[in-house]
């Protein structure tokens, strides 16, 4: 079982959170608060695995409760729940040592799928969170290389059908521009089973935990483009 905790101080959106998890068999949810400083509390009397923390909540934010968790309690996986998008609050929340970033407008697949991924000891962004921060990364990468701002590198993209097929191709560009598997479902006009098949053998095709993992891969190796 992969115990869960729930910090969020809207009791609603902590309510709809909780119906969606006690769907999987494999969760259990141990404890709710809504507060960053009752979240240590929580962890430290429940010790669950997973940690579903809200990043803007009274007294204590969930960026610094995160800090003080992942200080004391560092087997304990957070993963940040935000309605920003913007690569700033992403960076934060990683570097006080979350695990995964979720925008609250996510379906149940990928909360589902979160919590899994990071259970196992992978992370987990958001899709479009992923897109953002691929594009500053590819920003900054061709800043530094032109020693300058307003340089544009042209980049010759390569795809890497020594390794997967044209199809996982398609499903590894879709992923760099931030589709969610239904988006990719919808691009491709496949079914989002199909859409998990695919990435799934992505993943062990390129030795990476996660999807995340596997767009940054892709674009140090210009396998992909970001558009």
């Amino acid at each position: 079982m992969t115990k869960i905790a729930i910090i969020d101080d809207h009791q609603l959106f902590r309510e709809g959170v909780k119906r969606i998890l006690e769907f999987e068999n494999s969760f259990e949810i141990v404890a709710e608060g809504d507060d960053g400083n009752e979240a240590v509390e929580l962890v430290e009397k429940f010790r669950p695995d997973v940690v579903l923390m809200d990043i803007n909540m009274p007294n204590t934010n969930g960026v610094e409760a995160t800090r003080l968790l992942i200080e004391e309690y560092p087997e304990t996986k957070v993963i940040i729940l935000s309605i920003h998008d913007d690569e700033n609050y992403v960076t934060h929340a990683l570097k006080s040592g979350a695990s995964g970033y979720l925008l609250k407008e996510m379906d149940a697949d990928a909360l589902i799928e979160a919590v899994k991924v990071v259970a196992e000891g992978g992370s987990y962004l958001h899709p479009r969170v992923t897109h953002n921060l691929v594009k500053e990364y590819r920003r900054l990468a061709e800043n530094e290389s032109s020693g300058g701002i307003g340089y544009k590198q042209k980049v010759e993209i390569r795809r890497p059908l020594h390794l997967l097929t044209r199809r996982e191709c398609e499903v590894l560009q879709l992923l760099a521009d931030g589709k969610s598997n239904r988006g990719i479902g919808e691009a491709l006009f496949i079914s989002e089973k199909t859409v998990k098949n695919h990435v799934s053998n992505i993943l062990q095709k390129m030795n990476v935990n996660d999807r995340t993992q596997a767009v940054v891969v892709a674009i140090k190796n210009g396998w992909v483009e970001v558009r």
